[in-house]
């Protein structure tokens, strides 16, 4: 823990806590042990790196975010708010994806890729002023985009029931809450918290697939699956993770992890599974009853309720200096560092602009219209690379690594 609270000065962590119902906080699923950013405020100094350095200043109304270098921004309904906002930009970010099985005698890794999977209201991440930017939060919606890794054991059952439902869960999710604020159940906008308003929506998400999971039954009880999801709007990226899998932010040259590994050994975890009468065995490493290496799954119903599918969360505010984001399973994490992945991700990255740049074409932008469908060139050769990489470095597992190129522009200058 004492990494990630290095890394998040401003974040709180909340402990874990042992369950009775399962769409809850004190239910059965446990209580989030979240990690979440006081984003919930939305002021300039937020978004440092996404303020236009050009941006007139006011001493009226509330703080304008402008981004010059970012794409053009989506028609602003208010007529209000004469700059463009950060939050009404609308353009899918660059992807890339490898997963390869290495070393394993079976691929039981998945991944999920949904540009604009939801449009997310306002509200959801500026909770405390009435209006930011000229834009009523209890209208306007900004467009989210879905990436997710699933690492699966025991069999890629559970994995493959994530990779193609999870996604649709946590929509089904938001719309509820959305829906219960538009009824006027909650329609006091100022009140809104968006650290638990994610927090809530993730929990129920996960502990809902987890329990079709066990009803249908989708696998056997020993087959579960991690889940580290990543929701990437034009001003925040959401991150919510529940097992070894991980999430690292490139922020300039620095590794800024969104994620904590959930490992039987880490404290936390340990006195959570020891106060419900389990037991954390070192069997070739720390294992949940000398059999599971991980203290978090969606599955592995042979294991509850030492195991949980409840996630961590995680709230930050995007910066001009964000590189890429990469999610990956912990064939990746086992043998290469956060540094060590943020370096390679980036100067990946760099390299395949500079070599497909030419002089008649010196900037290379998201155009408005790309759909964020496919992957991006650049972004598969940072993913390739490093997967490539960590077999290299003796990865013994499945090895899935999803590279997100947060930068719109990229600007060269062409050597004469």
């Amino acid at each position: 823990m004492d990494a990630l609270g290095a890394a998040l000065a401003p974040l709180a962590l909340a402990d874990a806590a042992a369950p009775d119902s399962p769409h809850d906080p004190g239910s059965a699923c446990g209580s989030p042990c979240s990690v979440a950013s006081d984003c919930s405020s939305v002021a300039s100094a937020d978004f440092d790196g996404l303020l236009s350095p050009s941006a007139p200043s006011s001493s009226a109304g509330p703080p304008s975010l402008v981004s010059d270098d970012l794409p053009a921004a989506a028609t602003d309904p208010s007529p209000a708010c004469s700059s463009r906002s950060v939050f009404a930009l609308d353009s899918p970010p660059r992807w890339g994806l490898e997963s390869v099985q290495g070393r394993r005698p079976e691929m039981e890794d998945a991944a999920a890729v949904v540009p604009r999977f939801h449009r997310i209201p306002l509200w959801m991440v500026a909770a405390d002023a009435a209006a930011v930017d000229g834009l009523d939060r209890a209208s306007f919606r900004l467009p989210a985009h879905f990436f997710a890794v699933y690492d699966g054991h025991g069999g890629a059952q559970v994995a493959d029931y994530c990779r193609d439902r999870l996604h649709a869960a946590l929509a089904e999710d938001l719309r509820a809450a959305e829906d219960r604020v538009a009824c006027g159940g909650e329609d006091d906008f100022s009140c809104l918290d968006s650290k638990k308003r994610w927090e809530k929506a993730f929990v129920d998400c996960f502990c809902r697939v987890d329990a079709e999971v066990g009803a249908r039954p989708v696998a056997p009880d020993a087959v579960g699956s991690t889940a580290v999801v990543a929701l990437v709007c034009s001003s925040h990226i959401i991150v919510a993770n529940c097992g070894d899998s991980r999430a690292v932010l490139c922020r300039g040259k620095e590794p800024l992890p969104l994620s904590l590994d959930h490992k039987p050994n880490r404290e936390d975890e340990y006195e959570r599974i020891e106060a419900l009468g389990g037991k954390v065995i070192r069997w070739n490493g720390y294992r949940v009853l000398g059999v599971l290496a991980m203290s978090r799954s969606i599955g592995d119903r042979y294991l509850k309720p030492y195991i949980i599918p409840v996630p961590e969360v995680t709230l930050v505010a995007r910066a001009r200096g964000d590189e890429c984001l990469v999610l990956a399973s912990d064939g990746l994490w086992d043998v290469l560092s956060n540094q060590e992945v943020c370096d390679a991700a980036r100067k990946r990255i760099l390299l395949w602009h500079k070599k497909n740049t030419t002089s008649s074409s010196p900037a290379v932008a998201r155009g408005s219209t790309d759909d964020g469908g496919s992957p991006d060139p650049a972004a598969q050769a940072a993913a390739e690379y490093l997967s490539k990489l960590a077999l290299q470095k003796g990865s013994k597992d499945n090895i899935t690594v999803l590279v997100v190129d947060l930068k719109v522009h990229r600007r060269f200058r062409s050597k004469t």
